[in-house]
């Protein structure tokens, strides 16, 4: 007699349920910044800034003065987006804000980097949302293709090299590199 080895998944994603999710905005409100976005943001036109500054703040974002988006830049959920000012967002930037992020003054956002403030609970066989609110604080850093997790505050003036993944959070005024991403020194001297 043979016993099955089979391994049976316990993923039941039939079971999802947004529930305790807010979307922040209505379906109507979506589905106009999907084609606003899609149009001025997705778009390889560049358009001029102050222009995407102005449907940004159309669509419920704070967003300071000399503000800086470059073309093909993804933002979710513009309702849920401070920005403040001298911020410079890179193409292909990602912005995955199912919860609210923060970008201070003077902050750079390189090219392809991706701030995921959604998530999933891995624990849950539904695989319930698990998203927290991204804080990137001023003068800092985020290098190209870098990935930061949901829950993340970046410190003042911390850089995150390129390439990076950071899912916890970061002291003020350091280097970091790598996935996962760790100290390599202090950005200035004190």
């Amino acid at each position: 007699m043979s016993v099955d080895t089979t391994p049976v998944s316990r993923v039941k994603l039939g079971d999802f349920k947004a529930a305790g999710f807010d979307r922040g905005a209505g379906s109507l409100k979506e589905i106009l910044w999907y084609l606003t976005k899609v149009v001025f943001f997705l778009s390889a036109l560049p358009y001029p800034n102050l222009l995407k500054i102005k449907l940004l703040n159309l669509f419920g974002a704070r967003v300071g003065k000399g503000v800086v988006i470059k073309p093909r830049v993804n933002i979710h959920f513009p309702w849920k987006l401070e920005i403040g000012n001298d911020v410079w967002i890179g193409e292909e930037a990602y912005i995955l804000n199912f919860e609210k992020v923060i970008l201070g003054n003077n902050v750079c956002i390189s090219q392809r980097a991706f701030l995921c403030g959604g998530n999933h609970d891995y624990k849950d066989p539904a695989m319930s949302y698990r998203n927290e609110p991204i804080t990137v604080q001023d003068g800092a850093w985020v290098g190209a293709c870098s990935f930061i997790g949901p829950g993340v505050t970046i410190g003042y003036d911390t850089v995150i090299s390129a390439s990076s993944v950071v899912t916890g959070n970061l002291d003020s005024n350091i280097i970091v590199k790598g996935n996962p991403a760790i100290f390599v020194k202090n950005r200035w001297k004190i």
